[in-house]
Order: C-alpha cells, then sequence, then structure tokens
C-alpha cells in the first residue's frame, strides 16, 4: 500500500520543522513516499531560500536519503514560482510549478498571503472584479504548460484560498469556471500531474481541499494525471485530511493517481492508496 506526500516545506523557506523532523514524522505516520519541496529562489519575495541555502537544502536531503533509505522512500524537489525560472532544475528529481504572485508593472502582490491583501489588489488592479481578477490568474496558470521541467502543478484554484464561503465569487459562477476549464485544458494537454492540496485545511483557512470538487470532477472528465499532496508546512499535519480526499477524489471519478518512482512518475490504481 501507499501513502505518499511530495508537497511539503521546512525551515529553509517557510516551514516549521527541519528536513529531518519532516522525515521522521513522514515515518511514524506510515508514508511509504515523502518529497521535500521547499520554496525555490526568487528575487520577488522573502519566503523562498536563497541559492546558498538550496545547496545546504539538497546536500541534506541526499544524506537523509541515504540515512532512513530502509524506513522510507525519499525524493528531492523542489516548489518554484513562475515568477522565476529555477537555474539548474536537473539537479532535482522533481519540481512542483505554482503560482503565488500577481505582478502590474512591476509590482508583486501575494495571491495566498490574507483575505485583506487580496481583496486590496482586486480593488486597486482590477476596479473590485474578481472574475477580471481570475481570468488573470488562470493565464498565468496556462503557462506552466510551456515549462518543461515542471512535473506537478501546485494548488491550482490557490485564488480561491479566501473564498470558501463564497463572498467574492461563487464556486458555479460560468465564466469563472471557464477561466478554469481553460487552464485545466492547457495542463492536461501538456501532460502536467495536477494536485489536489490539503494545505489551507490545515492552516485553517479552508475546510476543504483544492482543487473545488467542481474542478476536480472536470479534471477527471478530461483524464488528468492527480497525485495527492499535503503542502505540509508543520510535521504533526502531514497528512492531514487525506482521508477526506482520498473519498473526494474517488467521488470525482478517478480510479488512479501518479506515484513517484525512481523511474519517474507511474499511474497507479486508487486503491494502493491508504491515508
Amino acid at each position: 500500500m501507499i501513502k505518499q506526500n511530495l508537497h511539503s516545506h521546512c525551515i529553509y523557506c517557510d516551514g516549521k520543522n527541519t528536513l529531518e523532523e519532516m522525515v521522521l514524522s513522514a515515518i511514524d505516520k506510515n508514508f511509504t513516499i515523502l518529497g521535500l519541496s521547499s520554496h525555490a529562489y526568487s528575487p520577488h519575495d522573502d519566503v523562498g531560500m536563497s541559492k546558498e541555502v538550496q545547496e545546504i537544502y539538497k546536500k541534506e536531503i541526499l544524506e537523509l536519503k541515504e540515512k532512513y533509505k530502509d524506513k522510507i522512500q525519499i525524493f528531492l524537489g523542489l516548489e518554484q514560482d513562475i515568477t522565476y525560472r529555477t537555474e539548474d532544475p536537473e539537479s532535482f528529481e522533481y519540481l512542483i510549478g505554482s503560482k503565488h504572485y500577481m505582478e502590474k508593472n512591476g509590482e508583486y502582490r501575494g495571491i495566498d498571503y490574507s483575505s485583506e491583501v487580496t481583496t486590496s489588489m482586486v480593488n486597486d488592479w482590477y476596479n473590485g472584479s474578481f472574475l477580471e481578477y481570475a481570468k488573470d490568474y488562470y493565464e498565468g496558470m496556462k503557462e506552466i504548460a510551456t515549462w518543461d521541467e515542471i512535473d506537478i502543478v501546485g494548488h491550482i484554484d490557490l485564488l480561491m484560498k479566501f473564498n470558501e464561503d463564497q463572498s467574492s465569487i461563487q464556486f458555479d459562477d460560468p465564466q469563472y469556471l471557464a477561466y478554469a476549464y481553460d487552464a485545466i485544458d492547457c495542463l492536461v494537454e501538456a501532460n502536467k500531474i495536477l494536485e489536489v492540496n490539503t494545505g489551507a485545511i490545515a492552516r485553517g483557512y479552508r475546510t476543504l481541499p483544492y482543487p473545488h470538487q467542481t474542478l476536480l470532477e472536470y479534471m477527471a472528465k478530461k483524464g488528468a494525471r492527480i497525485l495527492l499532496n499535503s503542502d505540509c508546512h508543520d510535521k504533526d499535519y502531514l497528512d492531514c485530511a487525506y482521508e477526506l480526499s482520498l473519498d473526494l477524489i474517488k467521488k470525482a471519478g478517478f480510479t488512479s493517481m501518479e506515484v513517484l518512482t525512481e523511474n519517474g512518475f507511474v499511474s497507479t490504481p486508487i486503491e494502493k492508496f491508504i491515508a
């Protein structure tokens, strides 16, 4: 049986724990596969690792792979924001591509910082129109389809982090869905893997994972490749909402998920996965 998480952060970026603490927690929670994927260097924020720290990070993960090889399979990953392209992607075993920032005239604002930042950005840059914001966001997500080094697309509807109450826009708004579906189509056509991400649940912003079930069902109809990740920033929440998410994935119509192996990603029957 398989229990996997490929999206996790440590103290080298904005995570709470050391790399080894993350590994030990994964072993304790019966994970069979753990991918470590701290935020890549970017000149546009203070969250990502510096280039120097990034080298230390890589070295430490390789040491942990060897130290715990009899207990868990560990992979060296990186979460890269699309505002800055990693210079040595080949030195990692997989890359997550995400969009955490919107940009206007050289100014960057965070998508997932707070509801106040989001509201201010929508008002200042999009004349109060969340739809125009969504259009711009999903156009950015489509860019990931052209980045060959990206394996996994992170939290595809991150812009909905503070909208579970649908106060900004309804999840079933036809125009909103058209923008989201268009991005999904591009990413599926490019054979990117889309994640089901429970990170916002662990941090108390949502009760359900990304993406919204409507998008998850659309992804299933389109034959998307998916996997389940916790986007973990705290070792205690490494398998946050896994049981719930597996149930939603099955209800959406998926019969398989992707598993990372030494030979790359392998599509695996969903019955093989445990929470």
